[in-house]
């Protein structure tokens, strides 16, 4: 089949059929996610070092991973809609990165921590759309009256959070000397 697939698409020419192709094949749908998941099991389990040095263990493990979570129609849409978002934040974030570098210095702390925030903030939008669950029926279905006590919550925790923060910062002060200034050598 993929044989068949590669010589005709090589023969009528262009990338643009071999990825049509591999997608008619639902290769997309099921190859990729499973040497995803798969890959990223048996990552895991080597890291862990669980069954020490026996891959063949880790690698029916991760395989038997892989193939259980394609049984479920979920995990194939799941990742059908997460990568194509995940590369328009990517993209939202390279644009933002080189408007930051053309007007301002990169290296500063507030800068990194600045596009840190933006970076979660387009990885919980990526999550949430690709989620399939729609939050804000969500919110006022099981938040309802309570929206607004939660919401005052958070302020008062974010509040209490910079204030703590602030209040923790070492001031630098000068050790006190009982010698007259005249007395000292010049530095």
């Amino acid at each position: 089949m993929i044989g068949g697939i590669l010589d005709t698409t090589f023969l009528s020419g262009g990338i643009g059929d071999l990825l049509n192709s591999l997608a008619a094949a639902q290769f997309f749908t099921y190859a990729l996610p499973f040497l995803l998941i798969f890959a990223l099991v048996f990552g895991i389990l080597s890291r862990m070092g669980l069954f020490k040095e026996n891959k063949a263990v880790t690698a029916i493990i991760a395989l038997a991973v892989g193939l259980m979570a394609l049984s479920v129609p979920t995990v194939p849409q799941f990742f059908s809609q997460i990568f194509p978002s995940m590369g328009i934040g990517l993209s939202i974030l390279l644009v933002i990165m080189i408007i930051v570098g053309l007007f301002s210095d990169p290296t500063k702390p507030w800068i990194t921590i600045s596009l840190f925030v933006v970076a979660a903030i387009v990885a919980v939008v990526v999550i949430v759309q690709s989620s399939g669950i729609d939050f804000g029926t969500w919110i006022q279905n099981n938040l309802g009256n309570s929206a607004g006590t939660i919401l005052t919550v958070v302020v008062a925790v974010v509040i209490v959070g910079i204030v703590i923060a602030a209040s923790n910062k070492k001031k630098e002060r000068s050790p006190i000397s009982f010698e007259p200034y005249w007395a000292k050598p010049p530095q």
